[in-house]
């Protein structure tokens, strides 16, 4: 299968610019799934719930709309990071969408900085689904850091980690070689690049999007170019999960001994 991310630096608060940026960048783009940033739509220095509740939409809202109609447009699969807005609510959510609609829509789990602040910790769980065949989980970025939530989604039997983010720190990408290699599997990292200076807030976000495969190795790494990167994989792979023909990474494990 075809696989890739977008990587792009988006606007705040200018969600038609961002929308059309990603129509324009998909372009003639041939894939089976791509994976955009974190609050891709929106951008991500929030000042305050103000702005917060005027950029935050539902599940189903206008990105929603957009996004499945560029999914049917391509025959293509999308995960994308938005502010999720429920009732008086908000959430750092991801939406899976394809042809047949939304497959499923991840609350980050761990909220990051002054994310705290805006947004509540997510409460759909670590869950995993299908889609063409292949299972996938979904995490955004600073849920990387944990190694229990990816681990929870490849003892699911994820083949494909989806994990859209908007990250400052440079750990991550390294970081993800290791995770993928202790859980087997093929982790999809979609950043975003560019800088983000609002009142006291000043981000800027490293890029460095890539895709890791099981064994550790980097298919494509991006760095902070603006860019779209599609891959073949075969997500069969993320199945097996031997290191060698006396070592299985799951059936090895010593749950007697950890803590939970």
């Amino acid at each position: 299968m075809k696989i890739g991310f977008l990587q792009f630096a988006p606007q705040f608060g200018n969600k038609k610019g961002n929308l059309d940026a990603v129509s324009k960048l998909t372009n003639n783009i041939d894939a089976d799934v791509i994976v955009l940033p974190e609050l891709f739509n929106t951008g991500y220095a929030f000042l305050n719930n103000v702005e917060l509740s005027e950029l935050a939409e539902p599940v189903d809202g206008e990105t929603n709309e957009f996004m499945q109609s560029l999914a049917n447009e391509m025959n293509c699969a999308f995960a994308y990071g938005f502010a999720e807005r429920t009732g008086s609510a908000f959430y750092n959510s991801v939406s899976f969408v394809a042809a047949s609609g939304i497959t499923a829509t991840y609350r980050k789990s761990h909220l990051f900085f002054e994310e705290k602040f805006l947004f509540k910790p997510g409460d759909t769980g670590l869950r995993t689904f299908d889609h063409g065949g292949v299972k996938y989980g979904m995490l955004i970025c600073w849920d990387w850091i944990y190694p229990e939530a990816m681990r929870t989604l490849a003892l699911q039997g994820a083949q494909i980690i989806i994990h859209p983010a908007n990250l400052v720190t440079p750990y991550c990408p390294d970081a993800m070689v290791t995770r993928a290699i202790e859980n087997r599997v093929f982790v999809v990292t979609a950043d975003r690049t560019g800088d983000e200076i609002r009142n006291d807030k000043n981000f800027h976000f490293i890029g460095t999007s890539q895709i890791v495969a099981p064994n550790g190795d980097i298919l494509t790494r991006a760095g902070e170019e603006t860019c779209v990167r599609v891959v073949n994989i075969e997500p069969e792979l993320a199945l097996d999960k031997k290191m060698n023909r006396h070592n299985d990474l799951f059936l090895d494990r010593r749950e007697d001994l950890y803590f939970t």
